[in-house]
């Protein structure tokens, strides 16, 4: 569930994402504490199937943006089947498998290696995992929330999802969400404005191998179409640059922000890439639009004054 590919290659990439940590933005540049308010995600979703298990539940990671002490923005896909203590939640009823750490370099020692517990142990391997990561002060857990019209098979047309926390993070500043239609009024000024897009997704995907590593990244993108990506997300998503000179975002890098460059303004997330070595463009959801900012405003999210 990290960033996903609008392609028949989507079972391949989903399945090596299964058996693999997602890990940096593709090209770019370490992120230097810039910006400290996005973590990324590790979350469980028992319905899943790992190869290596003959009992279901896969672990997914992607990225997330703190925008008040208790509240992150991320994708909807990226909440969306999440589990309630490593069983399917109920209909309508909110997942808290999900964990966030803000280190630039979030620590996977303290999760004993799965392949002591293949091939019949996966609910051992929740157990571990889960108490690891509660008793860490590092790793924060979470109730996740998809925006209520999202639908997975139509993952890009309401790609928003919420993390609530478990207990408060205090930091200086936080991310801020962008007004209504800003996106709109920024392209309208300067179709050579420069976007920040942040993760922790793999820095490099290939047929053969992929590289990078759990590491927060970030890189300048411009934004290149209001209409989404050959006719996907329409209106909702936007296409931007993902190139060798700018940089861009691969898988792992789902769910975390793309900001005004120079600023904490958040207008959209990163939803999906175009093909499996993350090559061309970035599809971003938008989250300046009027049904994203009322889903958000029910918990407590507001764009800046």
């Amino acid at each position: 569930m990290r960033i996903r590919i609008l392609t028949v290659l989507a079972a391949v990439v989903t399945l090596l994402g299964i058996t693999t940590n997602a890990q940096a933005i593709k090209g770019g540049v370490a992120d230097a504490g810039q910006h400290p308010y996005v973590g990324q995600l590790l979350f469980y979703q028992p319905d899943e199937v790992d190869p290596r298990f003959t009992d279901p539940g896969g672990w997914f990671n992607c990225t997330g943006t703190l925008v008040n002490p208790t509240t992150v923005v991320t994708a909807g896909h990226c909440t969306f089947g999440t589990g309630l203590n490593g069983r399917p939640a109920p209909a309508n009823t909110a997942g808290n498998d999900v964990w966030i750490s803000f280190a630039e370099v979030p620590n996977y020692s303290i999760l004993p290696p799965s392949s002591g517990f293949v091939p019949g142990n996966n609910a051992g391997r929740y157990t571990a995992w889960s108490r690891a990561l509660n008793n860490s002060s590092e790793w924060v857990r979470a109730t996740a929330h998809p925006h209520p019209q999202y639908d997975d098979a139509q993952f890009f047309t309401h790609d928003l999802g919420v993390l609530t926390l478990s207990r408060p993070v205090t930091m200086p500043q936080y991310g801020q969400v962008a007004a209504q239609n800003q996106l709109d009024r920024l392209y309208a000024a300067n179709k050579q404005q420069l976007y920040t897009a942040v993760g922790y997704g793999l820095e490099g995907s290939g047929p053969k191998k992929s590289f990078g590593g759990d590491t927060r990244r970030r890189a300048d993108l411009r934004l290149v179409d209001l209409n989404g990506v050959g006719g996907n997300g329409k209106g909702v998503s936007a296409k931007f640059s993902n190139n060798a000179n700018t940089g861009g975002t691969c898988f792992g890098d789902s769910g975390g922000p793309i900001f005004v460059a120079g600023s904490r303004t958040l207008v959209a997330v990163n939803s999906y890439a175009t093909n499996s070595s993350c090559a061309g463009t970035t599809g971003a959801y938008r989250i300046d639009q009027p049904d994203d900012l009322r889903f958000l405003a029910t918990f407590g999210v507001r764009p800046a004054a």
